[in-house]
Parts: structure tokens; C-alpha cells; sequence
């Protein structure tokens, strides 16, 4: 059963996003509706150009919506009318690619969000984010001197550093190797949950999302056909 919307932490209305091209407009998503509980992950499943990183982008505002609203608690994010400004929306990303400063250690690589805080703030608030995703030993290593996984618990770390109300994900396991990925995937899941973080994550694994998911959004040519709960 869908959330209510009185008790939704993330909610999309009828969404409509397109883009206007020689041949006429695009549309890449459209009539798409969610409603996502705080707390909960989720997971919008599908092929390459269904439209789910669209939706993610939207959310984080890279993308105008034509109709329809994104919201957020009881803040507006998205309508034709209303765009919020992507660094005044409290929705941390997570992409493919860990981006992760070269030249910063892990502690300062995970406290690079937390800037405008005091220096003793952002130093306890990286000890226990690095504390969180097991890698309490590993603040004072380089990027380049850390695995695949250990970055991606880094980069996970930064994402959650400053607290965001929404976190996405997009495709952040499809770098790593087959036996790396499905044990990070249980273990990503068990850092969420402990951060009572709500997350929003995308991905053309099956397997991925229901590993990861207590929801699961089929996509199909940028509608959702189907919003599922998974049964733990």
C-alpha cells in the first residue's frame, strides 16, 4: 500500500518531465507518482532510458518538472511555478563515479560538507560517519591508497555527512566487481538503516533492489508500472 501523502517524506505528484528538440518535445517521464515513508529506501528499477535517473535528477533539481510537484516533507521542492535551488533542498547524491578528492584524506574527504561548521564539529562528525561505515582506522589514508569498496563507503560517508532529509543514489554499485557488489549492497543497507537515513536509489539490477529495498519502482518508458514492498 502507497504512503499516505500526510505521512510521506518524499512525494511526487504526476510528474511531467520533457525537453524541447528540432523534432518537437521529448518526453522523458511522465504522469509519475511516488510517496516514499522517512526512513524507508527505496529503489526505481529499470533499463538504460526509462527515465529513472531523470527522476533522480529532478528530485535533486538538475531538472525542471513541466507538471506536477516534488515534495519533500512539507516543503515544495518542484512545480512549473516553484523551483528550490538544489543546495537549498537538504538531498545529499551518491553517483557512479565516488569522486573523491585525491589530494584530501578519508577524514577530510568526509568532512568536506561540513565546511561552514567549526573545525571540532566537522572533525566529530567524520569520526563517527567513519566509525559508521567500518572504516574507523582509515581517516588518515588517501583515496589511492583505499579498495573500490573502501571509496565507496568514503563517498557514502561524505553523502551523509551533512545530514540530508533525502538521499540518492544513482547506479552506485555498477563499478565494482560481482562479489564486491553484493556484499557492499548488505552492507550499504545496514548503514542506512542505522543512520535512519530515507534513500532513494536507482539501478537496472533486480537483484540490487531487492537486496537494498523496501520498496521497488518498476520503470517503463518513464512511467512507473509498478510500486512494490519487499517482504523481509
Amino acid at each position: 500500500m502507497t504512503p499516505t501523502p500526510q505521512s510521506s517524506a518524499l512525494r511526487l505528484d504526476e510528474v511531467r518531465i520533457a525537453y524541447d528538440g528540432g523534432q518537437g518535445e521529448h518526453v522523458a517521464v511522465d504522469r509519475f507518482s511516488l510517496a516514499l515513508d522517512a526512513g524507508q529506501i527505496a529503489c526505481l528499477l529499470g533499463p538504460s532510458g526509462c527515465g529513472k535517473t531523470t527522476v533522480l535528477r529532478a528530485i535533486a533539481g538538475f531538472e525542471p518538472v513541466r507538471a506536477g510537484s516534488i515534495h519533500l516533507g512539507d516543503v515544495l521542492l518542484s512545480s512549473p511555478a516553484q523551483h528550490l535551488p538544489p543546495e537549498r533542498r537538504r538531498v545529499g547524491m551518491m553517483f557512479q563515479e565516488y569522486a573523491l578528492f585525491p589530494h584530501l584524506s578519508a577524514m577530510q574527504n568526509v568532512a568536506f560538507g561540513l565546511r561552514r561548521q567549526p573545525r571540532a564539529a566537522q572533525q566529530a562528525r567524520a569520526t563517527e560517519l567513519l566509525a559508521l561505515v567500518g572504516l574507523a582506522e582509515a581517516g588518515g589514508k588517501f583515496p589511492h591508497e583505499l579498495s573500490g569498496g573502501q571509496q565507496q563507503r568514503i563517498a557514502l560517508a561524505r553523502a551523509l555527512a551533512p545530514s540530508p532529509a533525502l538521499l540518492l543514489l544513482d547506479e552506485p554499485f555498477s563499478n565494482l566487481d560481482v562479489d564486491t557488489r553484493e556484499r557492499l549492497t548488505a552492507e550499504v543497507r545496514t548503514i542506512l538503516k542505522r543512520a535512519g537515513q530515507t534513500a532513494l536509489l536507482v539501478t537496472h539490477n533486480k537483484a540490487e533492489a531487492q537486496a537494498m529495498a523496501d520498496r521497488v519502482g518498476l520503470m517503463h518508458n518513464g512511467r512507473l508500472a509498478r510500486w512494490d514492498a519487499i517482504g523481509r
